[in-house]
């Protein structure tokens, strides 16, 4: 009877002190504050896309070397990516449509494999062959007047989701026309 009584007599205060009574008077609206202090600006990307030319020889060691000049700015964050002008073809207006391809590539030809590929740093690109027979016996189609893209990417612009492999989607994301391209030939 005892803890019937004190279980009751609990009950009893939780009810009372649960209870609330009328609303009370709104309060005063404060003061604005000072204004604070700016906040940085947001990051601009400013990536540079470039097309180069040139000829893969055994005087330059089948490799092509493009030096990025000062007006390419490049930090050692950034990405750069490089594509081949794989082929041309027409759309249904009979315009000339580019087909780039995200290199390395690799090619299986009569004499064995065949690869373009290429290395960087912040301050220049080097595209180069590499094969598992004489490069000397290539025909010219592989070898003279090849086209190569080169984007710079900022190394903020590669943290979402994109398509790398597509050039026109790197172009996008970059805000870069193909008429604003800078077109280099190599010797």
């Amino acid at each position: 009877m005892k803890k019937l009584n004190l279980f009751l007599g609990a009950l009893i205060t939780i009810f009372f002190i649960s209870c609330e009574g009328p609303q009370g008077p709104a309060g005063f609206d404060g003061f604005d504050g000072a204004p604070g202090q700016d906040g940085a600006d947001g990051i601009n990307i400013l990536g540079q896309v470039v097309d180069i030319e040139g000829t893969f020889t055994i005087d330059n060691d089948y490799s092509i070397f493009y030096e990025f000049p000062q007006s390419i700015e490049v930090f050692e964050t950034d990405v750069v990516l490089v594509y081949m002008l794989w082929d041309v073809t027409e759309d249904g207006n009979g315009e000339s449509v580019d087909i780039w391809r995200l290199m390395p590539q690799t090619r299986i030809i009569d004499q064995g494999l065949l690869q373009y590929n290429y290395d960087y740093t912040f301050f220049d690109v080097n595209i180069f062959l590499e094969s598992d027979f004489d490069l000397a016996t290539l025909p010219a189609g592989d070898t003279d007047n090849q086209v190569f893209r080169i984007a710079v990417l900022p190394a903020e612009s590669t943290t979402g989701k994109l398509d790398t492999s597509n050039i026109n989607s790197v172009m996008a994301h970059l805000g870069v026309s193909e008429e604003s391209i800078q077109k280099v030939t190599l010797d």
